[in-house]
């Protein structure tokens, strides 16, 4: 059923926030004024505009933080007038830290039971690919963060990166992430492991400490990211871009049975897509109260299967509907966002027009069956970052940032 596009309120993130760093550190601030106005200085004021890969959660009260890297530090700041101005921003890493800041593998924020925030990123080390996953929680509402922990207990220096944070039903903190260790070892005996690994670790002392890394599958894609949702029993399902075979990179899926007990990986897409490289292209995951998956995800499988695509499942992921097409292909669509508020579901991507980025949506009413046409939210002149979700008692969020526009929220009305 095809629909009118909604009406959509833009919450501009206007403001400039500080906090003290050293006088020296750069940021990459320029006089471009392809920039936000308030990033063209250099170095740049700290600001979630002209920081990297803002990554949003909201509270149960409404209150929106957002965490980014700049300056080599892993920032959040406060807002409670979605995103219309922020509180200083408060610096997560004490010393500087080599911060890894793409669409793909960004600052992730989540929110305890009781009001603790919850921090996770990705420090980079010297060897290409390498990073260790790193965590840091505030119990004080984000004015103080305690030092931050190396979660993955292997330490060679080769790659633990493209975490994915949660918080499950019993409280406890869950992070996944895709990690080599299995791949270095084939290696140093000389046989093929293709892709990585998917491991993951869990706190249920607020934090405090974590559980012996455990592997949850072999042959995961080497630098996708990881989609993370609880179901309605607060029990852990994720989505990752997997190697079927030796070269077919489409999507696997794995759901807990209970707290600390993994289930069986099924996979979740039949795309075929041949590659032997990383895409650098993840799914995205929404699941609400009534149990539905819906999912969203990138091909390029073949002329007929290419671009971003959408499906759900009402029986935990055993099987899913015929996939959807999403967005313009002449236009490059790319990076889709999923967001279920029940029989409300919407989609964000992204799309280009000659030197503009456009971000879209389109919205079903009826649980995924039928969709409404897809409209134009907004639009920014150069490159921007992937769309992301927010749910606030019941509202649909979109957070959005790009060098020319800086960060924006926009409230989506439902259809």
């Amino acid at each position: 059923m095809v629909q009118n596009p909604m009406r959509v309120a833009v919450l501009a993130a206007v403001v400039c926030v500080f906090t003290p760093l050293p006088a020296d550190a750069t940021d990459g601030g320029t006089t471009d004024t392809s920039r936000h106005p308030d990033c063209r200085n250099d170095p740049a004021p700290l600001s979630v505009h002209c920081g990297h890969t803002p990554t949003p959660v909201i509270d149960g009260e409404g209150r929106l933080r957002v965490a980014w890297v700049q300056r080599d530090r892993v920032l959040v700041a406060a807002s409670d007038d979605r995103g219309q101005t922020f509180d200083a921003p408060v610096a997560i890493n004490p010393e500087p830290e080599p911060i890894d800041h793409n669409g793909e593998n960004r600052p992730k924020l989540a929110l305890g039971p009781a009001g603790e925030l919850y921090v996770s990123y990705t420090r980079r080390l010297e060897r290409r690919f390498s990073g260790d996953i790193r965590f840091s929680r505030s119990l004080d509402g984000g004015t103080r963060f305690s030092n931050p922990v190396t979660v993955n207990d292997n330490r060679e220096p080769i790659s633990h990166r493209f975490d994915a944070l949660g918080v499950d039903g019993e409280g406890a903190v869950f992070l996944a992430w895709l990690d080599a260790r299995d791949a270095a070892a084939a290696d140093r005996v000389g046989h093929r492991y293709p892709g990585s690994a998917l491991y993951y670790a869990r706190s249920t002392d607020g934090g405090r400490s974590f559980s012996v890394n455990r592997k949850l599958a072999d042959h995961s894609c080497q630098c996708c990211r990881i989609a993370l949702d609880m179901d309605p029993d607060g029990l852990p399902v994720l989505i990752w871009r997997h190697v079927f075979g030796t070269s077919t990179r489409d999507h696997a899926l794995l759901a807990f049975r209970g707290h600390g007990r993994p289930g069986e990986l099924r996979r979740a897409s039949e795309d075929g897509w041949e590659i032997d490289a990383c895409p650098h292209h993840g799914p995205g995951l929404s699941i609400h109260d009534d149990g539905v998956y819906h999912m969203v995800w990138f091909t390029n499988a073949s002329e007929q299967r290419r671009g971003p695509y959408y499906a759900h499942s009402t029986d935990a992921g055993r099987a899913f509907s015929d996939p959807l097409p999403v967005g313009r292909r002449d236009r490059s669509a790319s990076h889709p966002d999923v967001l279920s508020l029940g029989a409300r579901v919407a989609i964000a991507w992204t799309e280009v027009d000659g030197d503009d980025t456009i971000l879209k949506v389109m919205q079903s009413a009826d649980g995924g069956r039928r969709w409404g046409a897809p409209f134009e939210q907004a639009r920014m002149p150069g490159p921007a970052d992937h769309p992301l979700w927010l749910e606030s008692r019941g509202e649909a969020l979109l957070s959005w940032h790009g060098p020319a526009a800086g960060y924006q929220l926009f409230q989506v009305s439902a259809p």
